[in-house]
């Protein structure tokens, strides 16, 4: 039996950075968005472990997400069984997007199908905590508030976006971001509140107004490209333009495909990744 998910990144809408917590995580409250960018992962049963991608730097090992959800879940259950996956990598690596999250949660539930385990939302959820932060809102997707160090959910009700996404030729370690924010005196903008007011309204001006990201102060003081791409996105007619996670990827909200489509063909050759996406109302989809 072979198993197709389509595994889809996130956007952060918005992140506001509350404290530290003992256990050297943050307390976050974001709202999360599914976007139709997405890798594209195949599982099948097998005795031993095999794992292949089409993208070189993905590594192999613990250290790929996809690995860690499979070896939670074996050791969780006391499982010795194999499985062969194969990867295809459309979304970024190291850009704010979840890729690797996402992955992993595709993984959980083909693993939970293929082995037979009919494991309860309650334990999916446990094991993606366990995985990852972003790792439980990838298994659910679509439009949620989150919490704790994200992994606490509650639904929203989405309104479709059209985003041009932009990642500049940058790798930025989350750790070190997160760290730089401890360091740096900043306080939240606690834009989450009014953001979620706005989407309740569904008032796309009011919405865009307040998207929001507070690591993107101490990632553009560090790296000025962040702005110049977001001045660049405002410039060619975004309603308003903000970093994903902890970055580099930035995005512009348009509400007029035409401007939408001609920034893309200005920043396509200027930048190594930008892509028009829309967001969807779920994490994952077995093809």
């Amino acid at each position: 039996m072979k198993l197709r998910i389509k595994a889809y990144a996130k956007v952060n809408l918005t992140l506001d950075v509350l404290s530290k917590r003992e256990d050297g995580y943050h307390e976050i409250l974001s709202v999360m968005q599914s976007i139709d960018l997405a890798d594209v992962i195949e599982f099948e049963k097998a005795k031993e472990i095999l794992f292949e991608c089409d993208h070189e730097r993905v590594p192999k090992g613990e250290e790929n997400l996809i690995m860690k959800a499979f070896n939670a879940i074996r050791d969780r259950y006391f499982l010795n069984e194999g499985i062969k996956i194969k990867l295809f990598k459309n979304i970024p690596l190291t850009a704010g997007l979840a890729g690797g999250s996402a992955d992993a949660a595709a993984t959980i539930v083909a693993l939970d199908k293929l082995w037979n385990l009919n494991l309860t939302e309650k334990e999916m959820e446990e094991i993606a905590s366990e995985v990852g932060s972003d790792v439980p809102f990838c298994l659910k997707g679509g439009t949620k508030l989150a919490s704790g160090r994200g992994e606490k959910l509650q639904d929203l009700e989405g309104i479709p976006l059209n985003l041009l996404l932009v990642k500049p030729d940058l790798e930025i370690s989350t750790k070190e971001v997160y760290t730089e924010w401890d360091n740096s005196g900043f306080k939240s903008l606690n834009s989450t509140f009014l953001f979620v007011e706005a989407l309740k309204k569904g008032d796309l001006l009011e919405i865009a107004r307040n998207i929001s990201n507070d690591l993107e102060r101490v990632t553009s003081q560090k790296y000025r490209v962040i702005e110049d791409i977001k001045k660049s996105l405002i410039e060619k007619g975004a309603l308003s333009a903000s970093m994903t996670g902890s970055g580099p990827t930035v995005y512009g909200v348009f509400n007029d495909v035409e401007k939408l489509v001609r920034a893309y063909h200005d920043l396509k050759g200027v930048y190594p990744f930008v892509t028009i996406s829309k967001t969807v109302d779920k994490g994952l989809e077995i093809l």
